[in-house]
């Protein structure tokens, strides 16, 4: 991402803030306290997970991952980033550096869109509990319904950006 633009959006944030601050001093503390609290506790999990991909990067060659998740695997690296992003239980908040780093080693970006895609909404892993809830037929539905939409997706990305 450009630093220009990140520069940017720290700087509507800190304005923002400002307002929000002027408006409510009491307001604004508590939600500096929240998001600070927010913050501390996805922090372990983030940094595990980055420490977790930062020595997969480390060991595995920029040519594999363009062989197994990158522009050229085609449909089949499609269906393994699908397959990844359902089964992982990670936060979309940790899932997005994860795929800028994979992006920035050769993953192919309809491969990383459908693994954020199925990340954020297909849930392999959690469908016994949503089962349990809602009932087998609208979690199965809603599941195959999101992996279709998760494809939809990538195909977008892949023709629009790709």
């Amino acid at each position: 991402m450009n630093s220009g633009f990140t520069g940017c959006l720290y700087g509507v944030g800190g304005i923002l803030l400002a307002l929000s601050f002027l408006k409510s001093k009491e307001k604004t503390a508590l939600a500096l306290k929240k998001a600070r609290k927010m913050f501390l506790s996805v922090l372990p999990q983030f940094l595990a997970v980055l420490l977790l991909v930062g020595l997969l990067l480390a060991v595995v060659q920029k040519e594999t991952i363009q062989a197994v998740i990158g522009a050229e695997s085609g449909i089949k690296g499609l269906f393994l980033a699908a397959v990844l992003g359902s089964a992982a239980l990670i936060p979309a908040l940790i899932a997005f550096p994860i795929a800028a780093e994979l992006l920035q080693n050769g993953a192919g970006l309809a491969q990383i869109a459908v693994f954020i895609s199925t990340l954020t909404t297909v849930g392999f892993v959690t469908m016994p509990l949503e089962i349990k809830y809602f009932g087998r037929k609208a979690a199965l539905l809603r599941n195959l319904l999101a992996l279709l939409f998760s494809f939809a997706v990538a195909f977008i990305v892949g023709g629009v950006l790709g």
